[in-house]
């Protein structure tokens, strides 16, 4: 084998990029080859067990001793078409001048964060841990949930720029084979140039793509993870990702919370009851108020009729258009506070919400009930924040509703998005259950919550295999 001819075909088939470095060592007649990449590859790794000991080798050189020399490294003999794609994922190819054999030896190094407490998902008492932008540590930290054969990992690649390495993970003997043939199925399917993240895949995976409504879960947190695989559900572990996709998915797991299951379970479901009733101010609150005040003010305590009359008699602006620029004016602030840094998001935050705001009503502008009717409706909004970006857009269809159709209005358009959200299935998972259909076993972990001891069987909204927890 020509080993300066391999290295310099790699080098032109990479473009000559900067960091694709050859290096060559003659031992006697012998000449031995190393590609590599330099920014991915663990270059102290590279000098002191691959470069230094076969420099210092005394003797006859062959294939069989490189092989012997590199032992305690992950090492693979490769064929000639794999070339390229081992060096760009982080290996040393390594060509003999006497030999057609090709070694390929793993030594990537990237830069990662250890698994902390992820910003999305604080939580009071439990796992503080998180997923990473690596996929072997997000495989660690479920692997070490699961001291158990039954733990599956396969790999698939997406993107074909990218080459985005996905991995499923599931519960062989608990999950249902044919979501996991479904789920493969579609990602063999995916025709697309790259992967960035997780969330790329997740119109991608969905039944119903453009459709407002969530359909496929999503956390950075490994216990709730292995959670969900214990329930029979399928992980996605996306490489450069520390968003852990699951499915199939229900509403009511948003509904649900990691800190639930630490804390007393009387507790937990009124907290859940407090969520709803935060849902359903989110949504509809703008809107019934601006209903309320437009069409149905008879139906108001006089009292509370003459102090929204004395605050909005001074205002310019029709009760739709007011509420509509306070919605916007807070949806402004929101997305200034997330692009800003930190030491001015907060100043950000403080000036918008208390001098704008304060402002606006000595001005005259806005009126005291209407910027409290919408901050709390925008408060109310985070209760559950994983369904944040479509209860807001829901809100501003609600606030169009209420102050073109009233109370009818609403009434006709919530019944609208029910049965909708209702004939969204994924997977085999209806998507409002265990509320429509109705299945008695899976409300044990509903709105209220039973003691752990109680649910002694998987969730039956969706297959599984084995539907009997005291016996996985």
């Amino acid at each position: 084998m020509k080993v300066e001819k391999e290295i310099e075909k790699i080098k032109e088939k990479l473009h000559n990029s900067i960091d694709v470095t050859g290096r060559i060592v003659k031992k006697n007649d012998v000449l031995v080859g190393f590609v590599y990449l330099k920014s991915i590859t663990d270059n102290l790794i590279f000098s002191q067990a691959i470069f230094e000991p076969v420099s210092k080798w005394k003797g006859e050189f062959s294939f069989e001793t490189l092989c012997q020399i590199v032992e305690a490294n992950d090492v693979a003999e490769i064929e000639q078409n794999e070339v390229i794609e081992k060096v760009l994922k982080g290996s040393v190819v390594v060509f003999v001048s006497n030999s057609n054999k090709i070694l390929a030896i793993d030594i990537q190094k990237y830069n990662m964060r250890t698994p902390t407490e992820p910003p999305t998902s604080p939580v009071i008492m439990g796992p503080r841990e998180g997923f990473t932008e690596d996929m072997k540590t997000n495989m660690t930290l479920l692997r070490r949930r699961f001291y158990s054969s039954q733990l599956v990992f396969e790999q698939t690649e997406v993107g074909s720029t990218t080459k985005t390495q996905v991995i499923l993970a599931y519960l062989d003997g608990i999950v249902d084979m044919k979501i996991v043939k479904q789920i493969k199925k579609k990602l063999q399917s995916i025709k697309i140039d790259g992967v960035v993240d997780s969330y790329y895949l997740l119109s991608l995976l969905s039944n119903r793509p453009n459709s407002l409504f969530k359909q496929i879960g999503n956390t950075e947190k490994p216990d709730i993870v292995a959670a969900k695989m214990l329930e029979g559900r399928v992980a996605v572990i996306v490489d450069n990702s520390p968003i852990v996709l699951t499915i199939p998915f229900v509403f009511l797991e948003d509904l649900q919370n990691s800190n639930d299951y630490y804390t007393n379970y009387i507790y937990s479901g009124f907290l859940r009851v407090i969520r709803l009733i935060g849902l359903l101010i989110a949504i509809i609150g703008p809107g019934s108020y601006i209903a309320l005040q437009l069409f149905h003010y008879n139906i108001l305590p006089i009292k509370y009729l003459i102090t929204i009359a004395d605050a909005t008699q001074q205002v310019p602006f029709t009760p739709f258009i007011e509420i509509l620029f306070i919605s916007l004016l807070f949806q402004i602030l929101y997305e200034v506070s997330l692009r800003l840094p930190s030491y001015l998001g907060l100043a950000t935050s403080i000036v918008g919400a208390l001098i704008l705001g304060d402002t606006g009503v000595k001005a005259g502008l806005i009126s005291p009930p209407s910027v409290i009717v919408v901050a709390i409706a925008k408060i109310a909004l985070y209760t559950i924040p994983e369904q944040s970006a479509q209860i807001n857009v829901l809100q501003f269809v609600f606030l169009i509703i209420g102050a073109s159709l009233g109370l009818l209005g609403l009434i006709g358009g919530m019944i609208y998005f029910l049965a909708y959200a209702n004939s969204i299935e994924n997977y085999g998972a209806p998507y409002l259950a265990p509320f429509s259909p109705f299945i008695l076993g899976d409300n044990k972990d509903g709105i209220i919550k039973v003691p752990l001891s109680d649910m002694e069987k998987r969730p039956k909204s969706f297959k599984t295999k084995n539907k009997d927890r005291n016996d996985g």
